[in-house]
């Protein structure tokens, strides 16, 4: 329902934008857009009075009516010698119209039937004008309505005019403003490939020499945008490098040079940063080493033999000893250990290093026992020797 609330109004407007008689009739199809239909449907018996016709519905300022008799001409006299010249003032009646979406298509469609018209430059440079309006921020119309600038569909007419007329005077033009939309839509890789088509297809023609140097400067915002990466700044550098050295006598070789002091400024911030964060890092471990070792003492943390303690507190100690491992790598995020309190085992008695506490040995021997004691009989279960 709330959809055909919106399209209702969107119509309507359509309808009055175009101009034509007052008993003409906007009509829209969906293989040809919309056109004026009148009363006045009749097609006159040869293309030169059709022709005729038409050209007079236009000076008469009947717009409508004159669309509608050029687009008869090319549909029921394709092959006169008219034909072309009725395709292009349909698309100029759109253009003039303000229809700039649908006046490039109708060019497309004389570019595409007649390649040696007679107006083929004319409507290749009338192209061109409405592709640059889009690359500019031209909105497109949807119902008539303006609605919102589209990069991508400037992006499909360059590269239309490319294909379509690629050896016209504009071609290396459009070619590069194809990629400038491009690069307006951060479309790094394809706007350098429509860049350096340009030094390589064109390299006579004085837009390859922007074309270029616009190939280290969207290098030079790849690397900007990205990470400081040796590669990009390589990459940036070596395409600076290459455009000083084909066209010295260029006016923007004192800002390519400047480009290339940047691009060393910002391998040594890169370095820089790498560096703060590591030392960072370093610095958090640092800290919680410090504290476990508060709790747990110096021994805890000690590399090296286990101590000969019992398996249990091996075990234990072990435990600890993970744990410590943890909450010390640079990434760690986790909440602080409380070390629970572990009973230690029992220390070895100290070796006696010096004569304190030690009583002195006595001079004399005491005496050995006096008299002959008899010891008790024992069985040894050896024999007894005789009597």
């Amino acid at each position: 329902m709330s959809k055909n609330v919106l399209l209702l109004p969107l119509t309507l407007l359509a309808v009055l934008a175009w101009p034509g008689p007052g008993d003409a009739a906007v009509v829209y199809r969906s293989n040809e857009g919309w056109s004026v239909e009148g009363e006045d449907t009749k097609i006159e018996g040869s293309a030169a009075e059709q022709m005729h016709k038409a050209e007079t519905l236009e000076a008469a300022g009947d717009r409508g009516g004159a669309y509608n008799a050029y687009r008869a001409l090319v549909k029921h006299f394709a092959q006169s010698a008219l034909a072309p010249k009725a395709q292009r003032k349909v698309a100029l009646l759109l253009e003039q119209h303000g229809d700039y979406d649908k006046a490039f298509d109708a060019y497309s469609v004389y570019l595409t039937k007649y390649p040696k018209g007679d107006d083929f430059d004319a409507v290749v440079d009338a192209q061109f004008k409405i592709a640059k309006m889009f690359l500019e921020g031209q909105k497109r119309k949807v119902l008539g309505v303006p609605l919102a600038a589209s990069m991508s569909r400037a992006q499909e007419m360059f590269e239309g005019i490319t294909k379509r007329a690629p050896f016209s005077k504009i071609a290396p033009l459009a070619q590069f403003n194809l990629g400038q939309c491009l690069e307006k839509q951060a479309k790094y890789p394809e706007a350098i490939d429509a860049y350096q088509t340009v030094a390589t297809k064109y390299p006579n023609d004085a837009i390859a020499v922007d074309a270029l140097y616009q190939v280290g400067y969207v290098l030079l915002r790849e690397a900007r945008e990205g990470s400081y990466d040796a590669a990009s700044q390589k990459k940036a550098r070596e395409a600076f490098e290459d455009f000083i050295s084909r066209y010295p006598e260029s006016e923007k070789v004192p800002q390519a040079r400047e480009n290339l002091k940047s691009l060393e400024g910002g391998a040594s911030k890169g370095a820089l940063d790498i560096a703060k964060f590591y030392e960072t890092e370093s610095a958090i471990a640092k800290a919680r080493i410090d504290h476990l070792k508060q709790q747990l003492g110096e021994d805890a943390l000690r590399a090296g033999p286990e101590k000969s303690e019992t398996g249990a507190r091996v075990k234990e100690r072990r435990k600890l000893q993970a744990r410590v491992d943890t909450v010390s790598r640079p990434d760690y995020a986790g909440p602080p250990v409380v070390v629970p309190q572990v009973e230690t085992a029992p220390s070895k008695p100290k070796l006696r290093t010096s004569p304190e506490g030690l009583e002195p040995v006595p001079a004399v021997e005491p005496p050995l026992p006096a008299g002959k004691e008899k010891l008790p009989n024992q069985d040894t279960g050896l024999p007894k020797p005789p009597q």
